[in-house]
């Protein structure tokens, strides 16, 4: 399997998936992030309609993506299947397994410190947890079973894990909406502490990641195979 060599910007933006938007524009996620438009999890509708959906003026957004337009710009989409599963297990399954622990540190000293606080983010150290458990799980079964296959080129036996770890990414999803609902879309307040402000740059940065992990795979790796 080879990436797509032509990756050449739609014409017409308004019409192109999210997905499409971000494969294919280097600089348009933060575009997404900002206008906070899930082109991870939610790639396949247009811009039109999701914009529309948000209540996101279509003129303003296209404008912004428009400004990151150039010829050439080299992108994850243009690296091999191996070298991209490579980049994949080292920028994002190493980085989160390595993190998760320690926010999860952080989260258990503010909840104790900061218990009677209005704005104490209650529980978030049992939801990343949580997610370390199943991320762990999720990568495992990745890096042992599905990257393999795709390393050597396998087209056949692949649909049917891809359509498992799609299903798993859109519960990450959901995880991700419960860590902004909890600390206040990572909004440390005014008398917040130190390690208060450390730990939601820490989940904001994780966040971040976590959401072009996901994009990375379902609209870059995964539609090489299906």
């Amino acid at each position: 399997m080879h990436p797509d060599k032509t990756l050449e910007i739609p014409t017409d933006l308004a019409e192109a998936t999210l997905g499409e938007i971000a494969v294919k524009l280097a600089g348009s996620t933060a575009v997404f992030r900002a206008a906070n438009l899930d082109y991870c999890c939610g790639g396949q509708i247009t811009l039109k309609d999701a914009a529309a959906a948000a209540s996101i003026d279509l003129d303003e957004i296209i404008t912004d993506l428009a400004r990151l337009q150039r010829e050439d710009t080299p992108t994850t989409a243009d690296l091999d299947t191996p070298s991209l599963v490579d980049t994949i297990i080292s920028r994002y399954h190493r980085v989160h397994s390595q993190e998760l622990p320690e926010l999860i540190r952080l989260a258990e000293r503010v909840e104790e410190v900061h218990r009677n606080h209005p704005a104490a983010p209650t529980g978030l150290a049992s939801l990343l947890k949580d997610m370390l458990g199943e991320l762990t799980i999720h990568m495992q079964k990745e890096e042992l079973m599905l990257f393999p296959r795709m390393r050597n080129g396998a087209s056949q036996g692949v649909q049917e894990p891809i359509s498992v770890m799609m299903t798993e990414h859109v519960e990450h999803g959901t995880h991700l909406e419960a860590l902004k609902d909890l600390t206040g879309n990572m909004q440390t307040p005014e008398d917040g502490c130190a390690t208060w402000r450390a730990l939601y740059a820490g989940i904001t940065k994780f966040a971040d990641d976590l959401v072009e992990h996901i994009h990375t795979e379902n609209n870059i790796l995964f539609p090489r195979f299906l």
